[in-house]
């Protein structure tokens, strides 16, 4: 994957990474709201990465403990709920383990929410006592668009936003 820069913004991913991760910490700074925290994550890592077409949370149903649900996110319409262990979403969920998947037409049991998607990220979200609250879901549109930056990058900030 190669990324392209917007504007002046770097054209380095780890570098994009590091200045969107500040720019979310600065407009969260004493934001107490879950949701709201989730939406502004969704909205400005969609907004910083062209390559990326479905940005967003799926979020541990209270009723529901084996089951996401879809929280905020930035993208055509999304699967509403998904089952631990099923599909990405639900594998990172069971697991608590970053899913990187290079193509996910190639991944047992994917679901396939829009046929564009063709490789995402899921990352586990945990709060301040490491009990799941949801996971992080980003697809692109071209395979093996997500690596090692993107999952530390995207681990060590939402540790940041959720888990502080």
């Amino acid at each position: 994957m190669s990324y392209v820069a917007r504007d002046d913004r770097p054209a380095d991913k780890a570098a994009r990474y590091d200045e969107v991760e500040q720019e979310i910490l600065a407009v969260l700074d004493g934001e107490p709201n879950r949701i709201a925290k989730m939406a502004t994550v969704s909205s400005m890592l969609a907004d910083a990465f062209p390559v990326f077409f479905w940005t967003g949370f799926y979020v541990v149903d209270d009723s529901r403990t084996d089951e996401l649900v879809v929280g905020p996110y930035q993208g055509t319409l999304g699967c509403l709920r998904i089952a631990f262990g099923r599909g990405v979403c639900g594998t990172a969920a069971a697991t608590r383990q970053t899913q990187i998947v290079e193509d996910v037409h190639a991944f047992p049991g994917h679901i396939a929410c829009d046929p564009r998607s063709a490789s995402e990220i899921v990352v586990p979200v945990v709060d301040a006592s490491g009990a799941l609250i949801a996971v992080f879901d980003i697809d692109a549109t071209e395979k093996a668009a997500f690596d090692a930056v993107d999952a530390g990058a995207l681990e060590r900030l939402l540790g940041k936003v959720f888990a502080a």
